[in-house]
């Protein structure tokens, strides 16, 4: 029987060729689909790791499992693989929508050493080499803000993970850049929308001119300063920006993505010390919906 928030037998079906299979060196692993389960348990309540229960085997095990494939990138790949087959079979809708969401982060996801061995604590992941953990302090206090590419149906495409206080202009081409979606044979990746799709805070000449450059329908509103900038310097201000009002109406998809994704208590608090693991949560959520 399948409980609440794990996973039907038809994603089990998409997701379970495509997981890692056991090269016959040490102990079989435990079941993929308990353990996958155990972390979208702990993904949807946001409770440390050692409160999982006990139907998804030793908590040490699905946080470690969870952890090594944060580490070789099996998430990241999933979530990749779920793209492919969307775009192959024409589901994907290359009207992207931009937009960023700030997370408020627990105390426990503070503190990140660089050196040194693990606390043993639930909640403190292994040292990790960077000193940059994608946490800002703002009026809120200890923040995380994910940056989010979704095509026109409202599912992930890119997500980039920054300190909470960055500028979500200032993410706008590592976004982009992160927006790539493979070819099943020969071929270049997809990198190119055929509109974006985003609020005032984008609005600025370099981000135009950037999808300018690549093709791409810009399709963000310009600001009230910059208009009456534009309308002071009269010719010299140049044309006003080119601007779909009734494409714009369809930019709520990226809202209700966020909307989505944080129903996974994890994400919308982030208790983890590492950026890295709390993106993998991220992606997980994403190959979900």
């Amino acid at each position: 029987m399948v409980g609440r928030g794990e996973l039907t037998d038809a994603a089990w079906e998409r997701i379970a060729p495509l997981l890692p299979g056991v090269d016959g060196r040490g102990r079989p692993w435990r079941d993929h689909r308990q353990v996958i389960n155990g972390v979208l348990w702990r993904l949807r309540t946001g409770a440390p790791w050692r409160d999982l229960p006990e139907r998804y085997g030793p908590w040490q095990t699905v946080y470690e499992r969870f952890a090594r494939w944060e580490a070789d990138g099996t998430w990241a790949r999933l979530l990749e693989r779920a793209q492919v087959r969307d775009d192959y079979v024409g589901a994907v809708d290359w009207t992207v929508s931009v937009d960023s969401t700030v997370s408020r982060a627990h105390q426990h996801a503070a503190g990140a050493r660089k050196k040194g061995a693990a606390t043993g604590d639930e909640l403190d992941d292994p040292p990790h080499p960077s000193a940059g953990q994608a946490l800002g302090r703002s009026r809120g206090g200890l923040t995380t803000k994910v940056h989010l590419a979704c095509d026109g149906r409202g599912l992930p495409l890119a997500v980039v993970v920054t300190p909470g206080n960055v500028n979500d202009s200032t993410v706008f081409d590592t976004v982009l850049d992160t927006l790539r979606v493979h070819r099943t044979g020969a071929g270049r990746p997809r990198r190119r929308p055929n509109a974006v799709i985003a609020d005032k805070a984008y609005s600025s000449r370099a981000i135009r001119r950037t999808l300018r450059g690549r093709g791409i329908q810009a399709v963000i509103p310009e600001r009230a300063d910059q208009k009456a900038n534009r309308l002071r310097r009269g010719q010299a201000g140049g044309r006003p920006p080119a601007f779909d009002r009734e494409l714009y109406k369809t930019r709520n998809v990226v809202e209700r993505c966020f909307n989505r994704l944080k129903q996974f208590r994890a994400i919308a608090t982030r208790f983890d010390k590492l950026a890295d693991r709390y993106k993998a949560g991220i992606h997980l959520a994403s190959l979900i919906l």
